[in-house]
């Protein structure tokens, strides 16, 4: 039998309007990378570990940053051991290295010509030491995360980036990231205690062994002479030093840290704190242990508005020596763009005028007093200021947490609002502290001097400045303005301040010309000694940091081709990708984008187009969960999966979409059908196994599709009864209606025999509390339509949500009745996209709906039952798993909160996030659940009794996965306060 397709290329098409770029990939490479290279690393590394496929280099070929490089070949080495020998082969072939983590970098740092080493697949853990004190962390380990799990013990690291849902360790060390509240003896050069590191001879230095130093002086006898006369040599220079200590008193990461010769005496030491801010131009690290600093147990925020920049620039020492813990500076314009793109932003900052400047301003201490105390001092401090609205503290932590997304997430916002096909570029200049707000000010101007927008904003605490500019950079006449510009800035922040041209984020490319610059010919020529000695063969990072190349920071910037209106906004920042549920199997929101503005980019029908076309089908479509997580982690909330539904429409023929249509029209009887199916599905599973059912399955995928026939990747739950439970309307405080999935699917194939199933358990909550609910008959062939949108048939999604619209209206009688959903997506599709689709295909009948007020059964339970419900026993330890519709509905806190109220303890496990299940992705793509879930299903140990969640087929997909029996919390809650048997 013939394979069937399930896409062909043609169906990718280049988006509308796009023209070919002159940075488009060449046609030589369609092919992929070199054989004799991927197999030459697949020596090394495993076949599995190098990806040289058009689309794996395309996809590495852009970070945060406005420049673009395509690598030859990707490569994921699996241990230190791996990065020496690619060290040596390298050396051997004269091949040049780049180590990428998180990619989130915003100067070019991530970016290679050649070979591209990832460093963070297969280096993620994570360890805490001395009860949160320190922690040990490998490379790849995103820096949220260790936040997180830091918060637990009460500490944190010191760097605190706008970068921290993405950002690898590794990346916040090898650039000496700074943040929001990172005093420079908090940051990365000055915490770092020890490390593993590769260098690029290949020798691998661990600087907790006592023998290092013998070790590497073995190894290197020439590096370690020559780290020694340095260190002698830099010590004898009074000059020297005095500008080293004054240089390195602020922040600044533009050159190396030769103060490590002044700090450490060994050369293991030396080389530790050196590889600090050196962004990868010396080795790789593999290991950190880092010291932390304690978290502020109690703190509050507010917003100060003032006249001018510089007025509110110079408030902000004052405000430190008052308790402040972070000082972010904004001007009014920034302000201004907030509102209406996020929902803390204030309405009243409309009316401020464009000259005005704003402080977002925290406080935190040990204690109440502590706080209040530093509150009353502030109050002290802008006795005498203009303030434009009043001061008012806010403690709240969600509206604290609101405050710190608008800052956050200005960078992508600015991005958002530039014009089409402009170069997203930031720079983070660096006063003198003292000097903040004259220096703010004339930033300001030299900004609207060269025409541009006077977007500033930064960590004022620190002097610590970032503006944002979008050029039209394929226009000669806006290059040679920028090119001027940057030149000005130059001089502006070292001749005029004596600053810092780069303060947090690296030196990278845009800044490289500018090195000498700033440190003049000495030091300039010591950064290259200390290069040469270490990588005599210039090996890694070329032009990152130390270049010859003056012009090097007006190449290789990427353009930014059209495409279609969901994506166009991304300035690929790279946040999304850590939720992404297929980040760990194919590619995530940012790779989506770039692949797509590569297709973009070529000409129709060139060999190169062709083989993207071709790869994106799987790796981009058919593995997107369309669970819109990326969304929510977006700075501007792009929807990647939504593009991606629009292509699967496009997929559909008018037979097909007749076909899902007729689906729709019928879905009694497929409803019927799926439930007799696992009835006789349940009986095979318990006399033969499920492994027979799987085999059977898989060998059809082979000749038909994966992506049309479902696979059975675990253990089937048992079938929904054939009868809902008996309930009456008359009494009834709400209408239930059980969503499809919990009339198909019954208990989980681990459920004890005891065990209700979701629909008897909320009734028997609501008879309990004393808020009975009501089932309607006749509830067989309703659906909310989520199924059809998710695959792209329109027609099919505005029968279901119509017909189910259409059955709520009259259960409700017009909205007397609330309206409780028992599986979280259908109710976010109910109260998401059926309220907004429905205006467009019935408006009439959307308007009448308006009127229903829809509660997921969280809702429901947190505001009318767990007050009233009589707990009668308390469970054991229980995991609780957020789904991507809880994290949209905003109702994660509530689930936690319901599961804390049965048990003894009840937590979300690291790394939960969206599982990937998507409805029928589990059976179509159980690898998509694989990766969604690895870090969470780590987490999942012996000790936990129960595991819940809100949401059925994401509770089937991680028993499937992950082998636990997961079930609803209404079914933990019904256990919890079932009647006791009395003696």
């Amino acid at each position: 039998m013939k394979k069937i397709a399930s896409a062909t290329p043609e169906q990718y098409g280049r988006p509308a309007g796009a023209t070919a770029q002159p940075d488009r990939v060449a046609d030589d490479r369609a092919s992929g990378a070199d054989p004799q290279t991927i197999a030459d690393l697949a020596a090394i590394v495993g076949q599995c570990n190098v990806a040289g496929r058009i689309s794996d280099v395309v996809r590495y070929a852009s970070d945060g940053s406005p420049y673009r490089a395509v690598p030859q070949v990707v490569v994921k080495p699996r241990n230190a051991q791996d990065l020496s020998a690619i060290m040596r082969w390298a050396k051997r072939n004269d091949r040049k290295l780049v180590f990428r983590a998180g990619g989130s970098s915003l100067n070019g740092q991530a970016m290679a010509k050649d070979v591209m080493v990832d460093v963070k697949t297969h280096f993620t853990g994570m360890k805490v030491l001395d009860g949160g004190k320190r922690l040990w962390s490998r490379p790849g380990v995103v820096l949220g995360d260790a936040q997180a799990v830091l918060g637990r013990h009460g500490y944190m690291l010191g760097p605190d980036p706008g970068s921290t849902t993405v950002a690898c360790l590794g990346g916040i060390v090898a650039d000496n990231s700074g943040g929001m509240r990172c005093t420079v003896e908090q940051d990365s050069y000055h915490c770092l205690e020890d490390a593993v590191f590769v260098l690029p001879s290949g020798t691998i230095v661990d600087t907790r062994d006592p023998q290092a130093a013998a070790k590497l002086t073995t190894a290197e006898p020439r590096l370690v002479a020559g780290l020694l006369q340095l260190r002698d040599e830099i010590r004898s220079d009074a000059a020297l030093v005095t500008m080293l200590r004054e240089k390195f008193a602020i922040r600044n990461t533009n050159g190396l840290r030769l103060d490590a010769f002044l700090d450490e005496d060994s050369p293991e030491r030396i080389l530790l704190k050196l590889l600090v801010g050196s962004e990868g131009i010396f080795g790789c690290l593999t290991e950190v242990v880092m010291r932390t600093v304690p978290v502020p147990k109690y703190k509050a925020c507010a917003w100060l508005i003032l006249p001018d920049v510089k007025a509110a620039a110079n408030y902000v020492a004052p405000l430190v020596a008052a308790g402040a813990t972070a000082c972010e500076l904004l001007v009014a314009p920034m302000m201004k763009e907030a509102i209406g793109n996020f929902r803390d932003a204030r309405e009243s900052w409309a009316d401020m005028p464009d000259e005005a400047g704003a402080l977002l301003l925290e406080l935190g201490a040990t204690t109440q007093e502590g706080l209040a105390a530093q509150i009353d001092k502030v109050h002290e401090v802008l006795a005498a200021a203009t303030l434009l609205e009043p001061l008012s503290f806010f403690t709240d932590p969600q509206a604290m947490r609101g405050a710190w997304q608008i800052r956050s997430g200005l960078f992508g916002l600015v991005g958002k609002l530039r014009r089409q096909g402009s170069t997203m570029i930031t720079e983070d200049v660096c006063f003198p502290p003292a000097k903040v707000g004259e220096g703010s000010a004339a930033l300001v101007d030299l900004l609207r001097e060269y025409g541009f927008d006077a977007t500033v904003m930064g960590h004022a605490t620190f002097g610590n400045l970032h503006f944002f500019i979008a050029p039209k950079l394929d226009v000669p006449a806006e290059k040679e303005n920028y090119a001027k510009f940057i030149e000005a800035l130059a001089k502006l922040v070292i001749e005029d301040f004596g600053g810092s041209l780069k303060a947090e984020h690296g030196t990278g490319v845009n800044m490289a010309p500018f090195v000498e610059y700033e440190w003049g010919s000495q030091a300039y020529e010591l950064f290259w000694r200390v290069k040469e000695l270490i990588d005599p063969a210039l090996l890694l990072a070329p032009d990152v940091k130390l270049t010859r190349n003056q012009q090097i920071h007006l190449q290789g910037l990427k353009s930014f081709p059209i495409v279609e209106e969901e994506i166009a906004d991304c300035v690929e920042c790279g946040m999304c990708e850590p939720v992404c549920p297929s980040r760990h199997v194919s590619v995530t929101p940012r790779h989506r984008i770039a692949l797509r503005r590569e297709m973009s980019r070529q000409p129709e029908g060139s060999p190169v187009l062709r083989q993207l076309q071709e790869e994106y089908d799987y790796d981009a479509v058919q593995l997107c969960a369309a669970d819109a997580s990326c969304a929510i982690a977006c700075p501007v909330s792009i929807d990647t999966g939504a593009l991606m539904k629009k292509l699967r429409e496009k997929q559909h023929n008018q037979a097909t979409q007749s076909a899902a249509l007729h689906t729709a029209k019928h879905y009694d009887l497929v409803e019927k059908a799926a439930r007799a199916s696992m009835m006789a599905a349940s009986r095979v599973g318990s006399t033969v196994g499920f492994g027979l059912l799987q085999a059977a399955a898989d060998a059809g995928r082979t000749v038909i599709s994966k992506d049309l026939l479902p696979t059975v990747p675990g253990p089937l739950p048992q079938a929904a009864p054939a009868q809902l439970p008996s309930t009456t309307r008359e009494g009834a405080t709400a209408v239930y209606v059980p969503a499809c999935i919990n009339r198909i699917f019954g208990n989980p194939h681990g459920a004890a025999r005891d065990q209700l199933t979701v629909p008897q358990a909320i009734v028997e909550l609501g008879r309990r509390s004393g808020a009975p609910v009501w089932i309607p008959d006749h509830l067989t062939g309703l659906c909310c339509g989520t199924p059809w949108s998710s695959k792209g048939y329109t027609d099919g999604f505005y029968h279901a949500a119509s017909k189910m619209v259409t059955a709520l209206l009259e259960f409700t009688n017009e909205g007397e009745l609330p309206v409780i959903i028992d599986a979280a997506s259908c109710t976010h599709g109910l109260v998401g996209q059926v309220r907004t689709k429905l205006h467009n295909y019935d408006p009439q009948l959307a308007a009448r709906f308006a009127k229903v007020e829809v509660l997921d059964v969280v809702q429901w339970l947190e505001r009318e039952v767990i007050d009233h419900l009589p707990i009668t026993t308390t469970l054991g330890n229980t995991v609780v798993h957020p789904t991507c519709s809880t994290m949209h509905m905003g109702i994660d806190d509530a689930l936690l909160r319901l599961a804390q109220r049965v048990t003894t303890s009840a937590v979300i496990p690291d790394g939960a996030r969206c599982c990937g299940t998507a409805g029928d992705r589990v059976l179509l793509h159980p690898e998509l659940v694989e990766s969604a879930t690895r870090e969470e299903r780590d987490s999942l140990n012996d000790g936990f009794e129960y595991f819940v969640s809100d949401n059925r087929t994401c509770e089937m997909g991680l028993e499937m996965i992950a082998g636990k029996p997961y079930q609803s919390i209404a079914c933990l809650l019904e256990r919890a306060s079932r009647p006791l048997m009395s003696s």
